[in-house]
């Protein structure tokens, strides 16, 4: 089997009960997983080897199990075991760790198999390489595209062609992300959640099936109102978004960024702006209360 260069071999995963080298997991090709995208996962960052924003990040996976009516193969004390030995066994301070679950392996039909064969479990982690001080303190740029997405968005599903395609563009144009809008309204990023500064004010998409609430908004919200600014979750148009003072996106391992050029113009000044600033002191500040706090 090829591997990824960029990938070690002797990382540790987790596949179906077992703990093994990512270089030494298989998995049918039978698996739903891979023949229809049929799964969902998650992604948790890891500061000084613990979970930051686990419940939340527990909670989503177990609504989006049951959005697809995929049983949760795990209690809530039987996930954590997995996120924490893998952390335990990579043995670095900062990691991601990468969840998944598929509706396992069946005769093809696109129908769910009668009767439900068991879930295939995959858990890996990797190295957690934080936002860059050039991404802190110059920013990012992104692009617009139309989100031709599905409709059912608020589901993690590890069926992501859509997002692939639209930072493929990005990519391709030389930005790190790809701002997504239906019927002129913002969604999302391909790859994260997207918020637009106006005039002091931080507003942000409202929840609802196009777009997946990543854990970080209730966080970014947490912090603007212990700094005293006002948020607001509104539809938000694309002229607002090229009009914006500032935007900013976030995500598990992006963190908190500001997005400074939009379709190779300048958002605002073109620099990072005082709300970004404020609230990225803020988020760094509660990943060092994490660290601190008592396991």
């Amino acid at each position: 089997m090829t591997f990824p260069a960029d990938l070690h071999a002797d990382a540790p995963a987790y596949l179906n009960g077992q703990w093994t080298r990512l270089a030494d997991c298989q998995v049918s090709v039978l698996d739903r997983g891979f023949l229809f995208g049929d799964g969902i996962y998650e992604v948790v960052p890891i500061y000084s080897r613990r979970p930051f924003g686990w419940d939340g990040h527990f909670t989503r996976l177990t609504r989006s199990l049951a959005s697809v009516h995929l049983p949760n193969p795990h209690a809530p004390e039987a996930w954590r075991a997995v996120v924490d030995g893998l952390v335990s066994r990579l043995g670095l301070e900062d990691q991601f760790v990468y969840l998944q679950v598929t509706r396992g392996v069946a005769r093809r039909d696109h129908a769910f198999p009668r009767p439900a064969p068991s879930p295939t479990v995959f858990a890996m982690t990797s190295p957690l390489k934080r936002p860059s001080v050039q991404d802190r303190t110059v920013g990012l740029s992104a692009i617009c595209l139309e989100d031709l997405r599905w409709h059912r968005c608020d589901i993690k599903s590890i069926a992501l062609l859509g997002n692939v395609l639209a930072r493929e563009q990005a990519v391709a144009q030389g930005a790190a992300e790809a701002l997504l809008f239906r019927q002129d309204q913002l969604t999302e990023g391909a790859a994260s959640n997207i918020w637009v500064v106006k005039q002091g004010r931080l507003l942000y998409p409202p929840r609802s099936q196009d777009l997946l609430e990543g854990i970080r908004r209730s966080l970014l919200v947490e912090l603007a109102e212990s700094l005293g600014i006002e948020h607001q979750a509104r539809t938000i148009s694309r002229q607002e978004v090229e009009e914006a003072d500032e935007v900013l996106l976030t995500s598990a391992t992006k963190e908190v960024l500001p997005i400074t050029r939009l379709d190779q113009a300048p958002v605002g000044d073109g620099h990072p702006g005082p709300l970004y600033t404020a609230l990225r002191k803020a988020y760094d500040e509660a990943i060092d209360r994490h660290r601190r706090a008592e396991p």
